[in-house]
């Protein structure tokens, strides 16, 4: 038997995370080794992508959190099931999750789920009642886990049996992000758009504007890095690019705190980059900031396959991406000043020494996270679940 897999997600919107470019990915390994392919989603952007690899996409109203359309979306889904002759129904995200786990039980299919994020919750009614809503992207027959760290989570907070995890990191696809294959001209616009100078030194913080990402605890190093006059080299230029997804209230807050530290000509805020390949060439050093544990971060990846310098917090999945002072460089979360010194640190190395981490850190991801072998091991999942 092979798999017929329908995923299953909110949206498929390039703006949304790491899911939707994984099921995407996912389609389109499915779709290589000439397995029929679907996705049910709302729509969005990577939708019509997905249906020129040749998989199939069902619109349906699944980004709803409404229980009458949640219960609706059991019999729609049961339709599109039956109608292609699904066995493996894999939902990416809790919504569609209750509404698949049921549809699937009914039609005789596995479920299969991925857990792509902390789904945190608090304490006291609230705070059970989440996560109860959590608790269906454990009840899977199998659950993927994108880290390590989300897998302790899983083990941890959910009792989850350790025989039902099968942790996938995220994967890069290292064809698209090596410097080998961004043409200058690519480089010459983002620069421009940006008004960077070929000689600036350029520190990047990629990532939506959310407070948890870190963007004010960047602005708090460069301002210890004025304070020790360690940042007075005149080319270095701070970006925080990512959509403020309609916080403009925390982007001004960001921008008056760039101002009482006198760092507005240092630092600049810059809206979504579609061009993050891009991004990164023209990149020193990449800081990934996060206040708290992300389930994976795959802007660090990315980035060391790019042969940039990430600085990232020593938590969750990030910090599992970095052999410390090998191919990058942790430091203790939510804490400017060791922030600062590891800037400070990159800044004061040697070329030699520079071109030495950027090579390890590319050999790094190709050899442990890149796209091929996150669809791999997925593609070795499906197989499990129908043997």
């Amino acid at each position: 038997m092979n798999p017929v897999v329908l995923q299953v997600l909110p949206s498929l919107d390039t703006g949304g995370g790491g899911a939707e470019q994984t099921a995407f990915d996912v389609a389109e390994a499915l779709t290589n080794q000439q397995s029929p392919t679907f996705i049910a989603s709302s729509g969005g952007q990577i939708a019509e992508a997905t249906q020129q690899l040749g998989a199939i996409h069902i619109t349906l109203p699944l980004a709803s959190k409404n229980p009458i359309i949640m219960f609706l979306n059991v019999f729609r889904l049961k339709k599109v099931i039956k109608k292609y002759k699904i066995n493996i129904v894999h939902a990416r995200s809790r919504a569609p999750a209750w509404s698949s786990k049921v549809a699937a039980k009914l039609m005789g299919c596995k479920f299969l789920t991925t857990f792509h994020g902390t789904y945190n919750f608090g304490p006291g009614v609230l705070g059970k009642f989440k996560k109860y809503y959590n608790s269906v992207m454990t009840e899977g027959d199998l659950v993927i886990a994108n880290s390590n760290f989300i897998a302790d989570h899983l083990i941890t907070l959910y009792n989850l049996s350790t025989n039902k995890i099968r942790v996938i990191p995220r994967g890069v696809d290292v064809d698209k992000f090596t410097s080998e294959n961004i043409s200058s001209s690519r480089v010459v616009e983002l620069k421009r758009l940006w008004g960077l100078n070929n000689d600036s030194i350029i520190v990047t913080l990629p990532g939506r504007l959310s407070r948890w990402k870190g963007q004010s605890l960047l602005i708090e190093a460069f301002s210890i890095l004025n304070d020790r006059n360690e940042n007075n080299n005149a080319n270095l230029v701070c970006l925080l690019v990512g959509s403020d997804q309609g916080r403009s209230s925390y982007r001004m807050e960001l921008e008056r705190l760039i101002e009482s530290k006198n760092l507005k000509d240092v630092i600049k805020i810059h809206g979504h980059c579609s061009d993050m390949a891009a991004a990164y060439t023209i990149t020193d050093i990449v800081i990934s900031a996060s206040t708290r544990p992300e389930a994976f971060g795959r802007v660090i990846s990315e980035a060391q396959a790019m042969g940039c310098h990430v600085v990232a917090a020593d938590h969750g999945g990030g910090a599992e991406q970095i052999v410390n002072g090998e191919t990058g460089w942790l430091f203790k979360p939510n804490d400017a000043e060791e922030l600062a010194t590891s800037i400070s640190n990159i800044l004061s190395m040697t070329e030699s020494d520079r071109l030495e981490i950027s090579q390890k850190a590319i050999s790094h991801v190709r050899m442990k996270y890149t796209k091929k072998e996150m669809c791999s091991a997925t593609l070795k999942v499906y197989s499990e679940l129908i043997s």
